[in-house]
């Protein structure tokens, strides 16, 4: 029972989204994922270049202060890993997408019974 009272308040939250997905289809949903990821990885694969240049930039004007170096030299292994990471999520989501037959256009191929 106090389960049921838990989830009652997120399924009244849920509501206009469900009472507005009546025309909505299955590979309307998809396309709406696709463009998302699509969108926030691009946006995090240019943060991980800004931080990456943002630390070349820091390295050159260090000079000879260590400390400063230090601290560009992990903004610019920070930058690596991010685009490294990004690219990494960008091919998998290539590799399951082909897998599930998901093309570019966002629609699926549905057994059929």
């Amino acid at each position: 029972m106090q389960k049921l009272k838990k989830l009652i308040p997120l399924g009244a939250a849920l509501l206009p989204f469900i009472a507005s997905a009546q025309g909505t289809t299955f590979t309307t949903i998809l396309g709406t994922i696709s463009t998302l990821v699509s969108t926030l990885t691009t946006i995090a694969m240019a943060v991980a270049f800004l931080v990456f240049l943002y630390g070349v930039i820091r390295f050159i004007t260090a000079g000879g202060d260590e400390e400063k170096r230090k601290t560009a030299k992990n903004l610019i292994i920070y930058g690596l890993i991010g685009l490294f990471v990004m690219v990494a999520v960008w091919g998998l989501v290539a590799v399951l997408a082909s897998t599930f037959g998901v093309t570019t256009g966002g629609t699926t191929s549905l057994p059929t019974i």
